[in-house]
């Protein structure tokens, strides 16, 4: 039976695992090796690797390091970050990565997204949309950090995405990206309208009430996670997190 997921998102720089806000000011908080150790005992669902740089710096995807993060994990594993052909997406699922993440390369040239499904299967090719209002009302995608405006409304390129062969569709609101206030309930209900692939969306979780929110009105859906399972307490120390399967259960709405 589907269920929905709870997925922490964790953000590569320099090597480093970092996290911003509104995409911004990176912060040192670990090694992501050490990191996806710690969420191998928590048994997570799943786990979301961004490399930040990549795109920005117009580099390879970082193949060692991709290699090892995928034999630490013992979970399904998602990586995004400077794929930009057929063949970079092989070699990353050789390394033992079940999900790849596309987001600028696929602006650009939206055939990817058929070019690398047909060779791998739909299910591994994840389309993630980097979204931020609009002064004036509606929503737009940003690639580079949340530096560049691409004009594209995301409610559309979604539709455009599912019909080329994406086997799943990620939306991440810049405007909420580590300020822990709740997620885009709107920016949710609107991309969920339509599309029928599965689903996760990223940015702003504060609480475990956030994410229960999300599964009480969209059922199977993917929340992921950042800053919620990187930082404790007020004084945001950092302390990696996950929810006990009891909390997972009460969120799940199982044996209640």
């Amino acid at each position: 039976m589907l269920r929905p997921r709870i997925i922490p998102s964790l953000l590569i720089q320099d090597n480093g695992l970092v996290k911003t806000v509104n995409f911004k000011s990176p912060k040192y908080v670990g090694d992501p090796i050490n990191a996806v150790k710690i969420f191998n005992e928590k048994e997570v669902d799943e786990l979301a690797i961004f490399d930040i740089d990549a795109t920005v710096h117009g580099k390879e995807p970082n193949y060692s390091l991709i290699e090892r993060l995928a034999n630490q994990s013992m979970m399904p594993l998602c990586y995004g970050g400077g794929v930009k052909t057929v063949e970079q997406a092989q070699r990353i699922f050789s390394l033992g990565v079940e999900k790849i993440a596309l987001s600028s390369s696929v602006l650009q040239y939206p055939e990817l997204i058929t070019d690398i499904s047909e060779r791998v299967g739909s299910q591994s090719v994840i389309v993630v949309l980097d979204v931020k209002k609009k002064i004036l009302g509606g929503y737009e995608v940003y690639t580079h950090n949340g530096k560049k405006a691409t004009g594209i409304n995301p409610l559309k390129f979604v539709e455009q995405a599912q019909k080329l062969g994406a086997g799943e569709i990620v939306i991440n609101s810049i405007d909420r990206d580590g300020t822990m206030k709740g997620y885009d309930l709107d920016l949710i209900d609107k991309v969920r309208e339509k599309i029928t692939l599965p689903m996760t969306v990223l940015g702003g979780a504060g609480s475990l009430d956030d994410i229960e929110k999300i599964v009480d009105k969209h059922g199977v859906i993917g929340v992921a996670v950042g800053s919620l399972f990187v930082f404790k307490g007020p004084y945001k120390a950092v302390l990696i997190n996950y929810p006990t399967q009891i909390e997972k259960n009460k969120i799940f709405k199982i044996n209640q």
